[in-house]
C-alpha cells in the first residue's frame, strides 16, 4: 500500500513539473525608449506591456480612440474626436498603435492560450513560426471604460487599433475566455487599452 502511495505521489509530482515546464511565459527581446518588445515572427514587434503599465499583467491606461490621456468619464459629449496616437505620444516616436491588419495578423499567425498570471486572466499569445515558438506576450483582460465605470474587468480584453471603420467607429481587438479573439469595431468614445507595436 505504501509503495502504491509513493508511486502515485511521484507521478503527480512529475505531472506538475511537466505542466509547469509547458506553461508559456511572456518574453522580452529588448527595449526601445525604456519599453520592452517581443518579436513573434510577424510584420511588427509587439510591446510587452500596455500603455500606462509596467508589467505584462497590468491593465495600464484607458483611452478614447485618438485621445492621448485618461479621463474620469468616457462619453460622447466629452470626446475630442482627434486622431492622435496615445502609444506614440506617451512612449515616443518608435512606438505606435497597431493597425487593423497587424491585429488580424496577431490573431491568425499566433497561438492563443487562456491563462491566469498573478491573479489576472488573459491570453498568452505565442509565435507559431519555427524559431519564434518560445516568444510570447500576455494580454490581460483589462475590460473597458464607459462613462465613469469599468466593465468586464478580468473577463474580457479590448484593445484599440489605429484604423477607423467610419466617422463614429474604430477597429479594436476583442476577446473573452468563451469567445474567440477577433478584430471588430465600436464607438470611438469608449475607454480601451492599447498594446503598442514597433518596427
Amino acid at each position: 500500500m505504501k509503495k502504491k502511495n509513493l508511486f502515485l505521489t511521484a507521478v503527480c509530482c512529475l505531472a506538475a513539473i511537466l505542466f509547469s515546464a509547458c506553461e508559456k511565459e511572456p518574453s522580452t527581446d529588448g527595449q526601445i525608449d525604456g519599453h520592452g518588445y517581443v518579436d513573434l515572427g510577424l510584420s511588427v514587434k509587439w510591446a510587452t506591456c500596455n500603455v500606462g503599465a509596467t508589467a505584462p499583467e497590468q491593465c495600464g491606461g484607458y483611452y478614447a480612440w485618438g485621445e492621448t490621456a485618461e479621463k474620469a468619464a468616457y462619453k460622447s459629449d466629452n470626446y475630442a474626436r482627434t486622431t492622435n496616437d496615445a502609444a506614440k505620444v506617451n512612449w515616443g516616436d518608435a512606438w505606435r498603435t497597431p493597425t487593423r491588419e497587424e491585429m488580424d495578423e496577431l490573431c491568425a499567425k499566433c497561438e492563443w492560450t487562456w491563462t491566469t498570471r498573478n491573479g489576472v486572466n488573459g491570453f498568452i499569445v505565442t509565435g507559431k513560426k519555427a524559431g519564434y515558438k518560445n516568444k510570447a506576450i500576455f494580454l490581460p483582460s483589462a475590460g473597458v471604460r464607459n462613462d465613469s465605470t469599468r466593465y468586464f474587468a478580468n473577463e474580457g480584453g479590448y484593445y484599440w487599433a489605429n484604423s477607423l471603420y467610419d466617422n463614429d467607429n474604430a477597429y479594436y481587438l476583442s476577446f473573452t475566455q468563451g469567445e474567440a479573439y477577433r478584430v471588430t469595431y465600436g464607438i470611438r468614445c469608449g475607454g480601451l487599452t492599447i498594446r503598442p507595436v514597433c518596427e
